[in-house]
């Protein structure tokens, strides 16, 4: 992972990823990196790429700093993010302590004029609702500790629509000329968010309390928001499994008599193929949306899908 986005150009936020680029990230990979007169935005990962790029339209330069596919909460910034944020007006960052690269990175960059947007600004974060269990013994590091809270915001539609009101406001500040563009985008794209919002609550009130065991932390606002329980992490380490871990993982997911597993997609784990199997639940993919398109729209086009998901999982 660290040598593909080592090597990855961050003027192309699709290299590494397997899917097309939409027609505005070809045209942001083919402008020059500072275009006279256009306001330059980076952003730091794909949903906030998403969220920026609805509010700016064309009238702005975005860029993504952390390639789609790269894992964020671990990531290492590159000499191509430091020059990124060095030309750059505005950098728009998820917040609540994600994007730990950012600190070293901006100092580095020694850009005294770059305007910061914290698209959490606002939003109470909140801690683990669910335990998370450890498979294997040695797994005592800080993996993805959260030490604001959850960070993982964007994948409630509610939430989503203050991260894209904050967007607005910061891009607004940094660029008053172009307001009534920013205003008239974030407009339309909140409306699709609230409309996402509906569906989600008519679908999902139909298995109010659907239980289910994620893989990565990422679901404690949209359990929230739709009345369902994620009630527990399981920690699987990648490699060199032990029996003992296997059964503390077949053990977790017993104890709590859940109706759904979900993992992330593309997420190839015998282990978890072979636990869904032992357990006879269906392992689904539950989309953290940290990899994907470029397209504004694969938000709305990854979240129906997870709609689809959990309503067959929580049958």
């Amino acid at each position: 992972m660290l040598s593909m986005a080592a090597g990855c150009s961050q003027s192309n936020p699709n290299q590494g990823t397997t899917s097309e680029q939409s027609p505005q990230a070809q045209e942001a990979a083919s402008t020059p990196s500072v275009q006279p007169g256009k306001t330059k935005v980076v952003t730091t990962f794909l949903p906030i790429y998403l969220f920026t790029k609805a509010v700016a339209g064309n009238v702005a330069d975005v860029e993504i700093l952390v390639p789609p596919g790269t894992e964020v909460h671990e990531y290492q910034a590159t000499p191509q993010n430091v020059k990124a944020i060095a030309t750059a007006n505005v950098l728009v960052k998820n917040g609540l302590g994600l994007e730990e690269f950012l600190e070293n990175t901006v100092k580095n960059a020694q850009n005294p004029k770059l305007a910061e947007i914290d698209a959490s600004k606002g939003i109470k974060p909140l801690n683990e609702i669910s335990p998370v269990v450890k498979t294997a013994q040695e797994e005592e590091d800080h993996d993805h500790e959260h030490v604001q809270g959850n960070p993982h915001v964007w994948l409630d539609p509610v939430l989503a629509k203050q991260q894209v009101t904050n967007i607005r406001d910061g891009l607004i500040a940094a660029d008053p000329a172009n307001k009534a563009t920013y205003e008239a985008n974030a407009a339309t794209y909140i409306k699709e968010l609230e409309s996402l919002n509906s569906e989600f609550q008519q679908t999902l009130q139909k298995t109010p309390s659907c239980t289910f065991i994620t893989f990565h932390d990422a679901f404690p606002y949209l359990a929230q928001r739709y009345n369902l329980k994620q009630v527990a992490v399981v920690q699987i380490p990648e490699d060199q499994l032990s029996p003992t871990d296997v059964q503390n993982a077949v053990n977790a997911v017993k104890k709590y008599n859940v109706k759904a597993l979900f993992s992330e997609p593309g997420v190839d784990n015998k282990l978890l193929s072979s636990l869904s199997k032992d357990l006879k639940l269906t392992l689904r993919p539950l989309d953290s949306l940290e990899t994907g398109e470029t397209d504004p729209q694969h938000y709305f086009k990854a979240m129906k899908a997870n709609l689809q998901t959990l309503q067959t999982g929580c049958k």
